[in-house]
């Protein structure tokens, strides 16, 4: 079974390439974005519990986010492995993913980073913006507010799974194919 962590800030195109790669790979797709969103819009027991939390202005729990996604693994026996995108954020959150994918004698092949300057991206993001009707992809403070988050909180994941020699950067700069070519050269070679 093929478990990638696919990584990089927000713009970086990891939706865009998870489309790609779970088609190319088997690959079931975890977007945790997905998963909040569809446990919340059919009033699932862990949709109502992240609800309370989103609606007092405060971060949904992690054992909450992990119990939702323990669900989708465990919805998906036959899959010949999993895409988790937007997940794991914290070294915490690393750590209950790869005890959780232990107790079905699995764990995480590799790490994949989509590295983009950031200007670059707050440029994407805007342009997102005018299309996408997301008020956090119009607002460059928020935007940059999100940047700051990622690396306070989640690039300490890179030497979490440097340390597993688990992690490989691809630049997130260029075409759509150039970058699913890097990114596939990557899993190839896994």
């Amino acid at each position: 079974m093929t478990n990638i962590v696919l990584f990089g800030k927000p713009g970086a195109g990891k939706g865009t390439q998870a489309e790609f790669l779970k088609g190319k790979y088997n690959l079931t797709h975890l977007s945790t974005g997905d998963i909040f969103r569809f446990n919340i819009k059919n009033e699932t027991e862990l949709g109502k519990l992240a609800q309370t939390y989103i609606n007092n202005g405060g971060l949904v729990p992690d054992e909450v986010t992990i119990k939702m996604l323990q669900s989708e693994v465990e919805a998906n026996p036959d899959s010949a492995g999993f895409l988790f995108d937007g997940f794991p954020r914290t070294i915490a959150q690393a750590e209950a993913l790869d005890a959780f994918l232990a107790t079905k004698n699995e764990k995480i092949t590799a790490t994949v980073a989509l590295e983009a300057d950031d200007e670059i991206l707050v440029a994407r993001l805007l342009e997102r913006g005018k299309t996408s009707g997301r008020a956090d992809d119009q607002d460059e403070e928020k935007i940059r507010n999100r940047y700051q988050e990622y690396n306070e909180k989640t690039a300490p994941l890179i030497g979490f799974y440097k340390e597993q020699n688990k992690f490989y950067a691809v630049n997130g700069i260029g075409t759509i194919a150039e970058i699913t070519e890097r990114l596939s050269n990557v899993i190839d070679n896994l």
